[in-house]
């Protein structure tokens, strides 16, 4: 063997292994490549379940959002009419204040209201002493 076909024979034996290590290479790949397509299919299959989910959850959703809204509007006038009533009670008490405060000034600078009370119970109990005195005799 001469020179020349060593280093031929060299040069095929360095082919073929570089042939042999591509073609696992590429063996590897189409593997890989195998188990993503099979993680996609299943991924795709598991949103399309999702989305269907999710679907049903916004029509539920909708569903209950009308339902509490047609029941708050039914309440509403529940509502309204506590406020009037607080209002009412409000006045009421802002009217009843003042009322009293009228009274209390009246009773203290009005000295003939309780002149007038004083004179109108002697004169009840002067009625009344009357009166048993004439029924006293009667009998």
């Amino acid at each position: 063997m001469t020179l020349g076909q060593v280093a031929g024979l060299i040069a095929a034996l360095a082919f073929l292994l570089l042939v042999i290590f591509i073609g696992l290479f590429l063996l590897k790949i189409s593997r890989t490549l195998t188990e993503v397509n099979a993680t996609v299919r299943s991924v795709t299959s598991n949103v399309d379940v999702i989305a269907k989910q999710t679907d049903k959850i916004m029509a539920t959703s909708n569903s209950l959002v009308k339902d509490v809204d047609e029941k708050l509007n039914i309440t509403t006038p529940v509502f309204q009419a506590a406020a009037d009533l607080g209002q009412s009670v409000s006045e009421l008490n802002d009217a009843t204040k003042n009322l009293t405060e009228r009274v209390k000034t009246s009773g203290k600078s009005g000295v003939k209201a309780g002149v007038a009370g004083t004179v109108t119970k002697s004169a009840v109990n002067a009625f009344k002493k009357h009166r048993q005195a004439k029924k006293n005799r009667e009998v």
